[in-house]
């Protein structure tokens, strides 16, 4: 009997859990600059997803999927990203489109329930957050077979959690980028949890980076709370993207430390002890902790960050809260290039009804 294929999924990781190094670092790792910044943006990230998190349990912001767990994943890949690469995200990539140009007040704003947010002059090419699940890797195969017969030396990211891997447009968009040759890179955060649905009942794989090979493209399994191995993996990827060597599946294995969104409460199917081991493992205290031991972060740099951090985040939320709601003809005028005569009606109907309400609020408060 002949052996018909025979493939492999390698996983990377160069600094462990405990902060160790495992793997001899490469030469860019071996000085403090890259990390450090790694860091700092990383701690930007929680703290702009605390924030956030408690603006909508105060009535401020509207339903939010927390990103905590996943920031190493989304930092070092924004970072390596160029200017003209474009980025695919699905919900969760909030620090993603902050490094790519997005102002944290107009990520709050689409979070508070207001559409301008989701799509700013900032955003260039990159697409917009994408909710239904999984959808957005056939997007990202449309905009790489685009700039495939441009001829341009550009990368397509398309960002997905590990649920998405079990939704038919994950496979269908492997299958097609595999056989065109396309420039993107498919990054699956595996944070181990599908809303309440656990890995192990995704797929029986060992691994969801080996569902590349049915497709006939490079797949491989990283450390995603490990910044330096994550660094190789996708550097490597977006550069092979670039020189139309193909397309790539990264598999960041990472924890969610939070619930799913905040309508969710992961208490009723994540057992604890699950939780205490995935805050052992993740990103910024592990990053952290070696800067901390080569003496290149103190605890002065740590505190003088905080500072700047909250401070740029407040300045944010402040943005954020006042900003004028939009006007309530916004509700029909970008329905259609003509308004139908039916709704042209409802919408005189509905902007007189909010002056009349407009102008009893002005005198309430006029008397007052």
């Amino acid at each position: 009997m002949n052996i018909s294929y025979k493939g492999q999924i390698t996983f990377s990781q160069f600094i462990n859990e405990h902060s160790q190094v495992i793997t001899p670092l490469p030469e860019w790792a071996q000085v403090d600059k890259t990390l450090i910044e790694y860091y700092k943006l990383m701690v930007i990230a929680r703290q702009f997803d605390n924030k956030a998190i408690a603006l909508q349990r105060t009535g401020q912001l509207g339903t939010y999927a927390s990103s905590s767990g996943c920031e190493a994943i989304d930092v070092v890949t924004a970072s390596l990203m160029s200017k003209e690469d474009v980025l695919v995200p699905y919900y969760r990539n909030h620090v993603m489109q902050m490094i790519r140009g997005m102002k944290l007040s107009d990520i709050l704003l689409y979070w508070g329930g207001d559409e301008r947010g989701n799509s700013t002059a900032a955003q260039a090419e990159d697409l917009p957050n994408c909710v239904p699940i999984a959808t957005q890797c056939l997007h990202a195969c449309g905009i790489a077979s685009a700039i495939k017969i441009r001829d341009q030396q550009r990368a397509t990211v398309c960002m997905l959690g590990d649920g998405a891997t079990s939704k038919g447009d994950f496979p269908e968009a492997l299958n097609v980028a595999g056989v065109w040759q396309l420039p993107v890179v498919f990054i699956i955060n595996n944070n181990q949890w599908a809303i309440s649905v656990p890995r192990s009942l995704q797929s029986i794989a060992p691994t969801l980076a080996q569902k590349a090979l049915g497709a006939g493209i490079r797949g491989e399994q990283v450390d995603g709370n490990d910044v330096v191995a994550l660094h190789q993996s996708v550097e490597q990827a977006l550069q092979r993207a670039r020189d139309g060597k193909g397309p790539t599946v990264i598999e960041a294995v990472s924890y969610r430390l939070s619930d799913h969104t905040t309508a969710d409460d992961a208490t009723r199917y994540r057992p604890p002890e699950a939780l205490k081991s995935g805050w052992e493992k993740e990103p910024i205290k592990r990053l952290r902790d070696y800067l901390h031991a080569q003496g290149w972060w103190q605890e002065n740099n740590e505190t003088e960050w905080l500072q700047q951090a909250t401070q740029q985040i407040q300045e944010a939320v402040d943005e954020y809260l006042e900003t004028p709601p939009q006007p309530v003809s916004s509700i029909f005028d970008y329905l259609y290039a003509d308004l139908p005569a039916q709704l042209s009606k409802q919408r005189d109907i509905a902007v007189s009804r909010s002056q009349n309400q407009g102008q009893q609020q002005n005198h309430k408060e006029a008397q007052s």
